[in-house]
């Protein structure tokens, strides 16, 4: 396929960028900076005439995309005042989404994140491990974009039946360098209670963007993506017990397994997580 990659400098991006080309995918990332060459383009997706102009063809680089991955944004909450992080975020995706609309692309994946479960978890979750199954629960300007931004791929989507959004609800993504720091998490089980301990290794949200594109079908629909185990040394169902004494565990989890439920991403997308923090533990 030939593919936009909206973020395509973003620490996600970069991951994403290399798995595309590596399962043979022509990509073209869309960036307001990157490296000069001819798989890059700069671009501000706040301006939507830009937007629908480079979907549509840039001469001498393409004549359309087959799929859209639009991972740009404000990363996180709190880096920017809340009011320049909603105008930013959200018109950016309004303006991705449309101008796969008017361009006839009807195959988008996008980034959406944990923090639509209820990060940093002041308020306990429902239950653990957590899922897709219950409301939103935004807890930031940032997160509720991201609310919103799932709430317009779903009317998007009931407007055109041949549309396809998946909304990638990733976690904390890591980069090996990153994992040098983990053991230090086991000194306090509060320091990473905010996400569950959860975090996902950028080659494996990589696969998760892959597996999206190849195998998700019309309309909406929404997963979790994150590794297949925690941060921590401790085993998952002491530290749901010392940290959320009241919240139920709902079925049995592995000694180190994710309490980011990623059984619906395995079941319907095939998404697989290959890396793990402790392959890289003393090295």
């Amino acid at each position: 396929m030939r593919v936009a990659v909206t973020g395509s400098s973003g620490k996600l991006g970069r991951s994403v960028v290399a798995g595309l080309q590596e399962a043979g995918h022509e990509v073209l990332g869309l960036d307001l900076q990157g490296e000069r060459g001819r798989d890059f383009l700069a671009i501000d997706l706040t301006n939507y005439g830009d937007v629908v102009d480079a979907i549509l063809g840039v001469d001498d680089r393409h004549s359309g995309f087959d799929a859209v991955v639009h991972l740009a944004a404000i990363p996180a909450p709190g880096l920017r005042a809340d009011a320049a992080t909603f105008h930013n975020n959200m018109l950016a995706t309004y303006n991705v989404f449309q101008a796969c609309r008017r361009a006839g692309v009807t195959r988008i994946v996008y980034a959406s994140s944990e923090t639509v479960l209820g990060l940093p978890f002041d308020e306990a979750p429902p239950y653990i491990p957590v899922d897709e199954e219950y409301d939103a629960r935004p807890e930031s300007t940032y997160s509720l974009v991201k609310h919103l931004e799932e709430q317009m791929a779903i009317q998007l989507t009931r407007w055109d039946p041949a549309l396809s959004i998946t909304a990638l609800r990733f976690s904390n993504v890591m980069d090996p360098e990153d994992y040098a720091d983990f053991p230090s998490f086991d000194a306090d089980p509060m320091l990473r209670k905010w996400n569950l301990w959860g975090y996902i290794d950028g080659r494996d949200g990589a696969q998760a963007v892959l597996r999206a594109l190849e195998n998700a079908q019309n309309g909406f629909d929404r997963f979790i993506i994150a590794a297949s185990d925690t941060v921590m040394s401790r085993s998952s169902a002491s530290l749901a017990a010392e940290v959320f004494p009241d919240v139920e565990v709902v079925r049995d989890v592995g000694e180190h397994e994710t309490l980011l439920s990623i059984d619906k991403a395995r079941r319907v997308l095939g998404f697989e997580p290959r890396h793990s923090w402790r392959d890289h533990a003393g090295s």
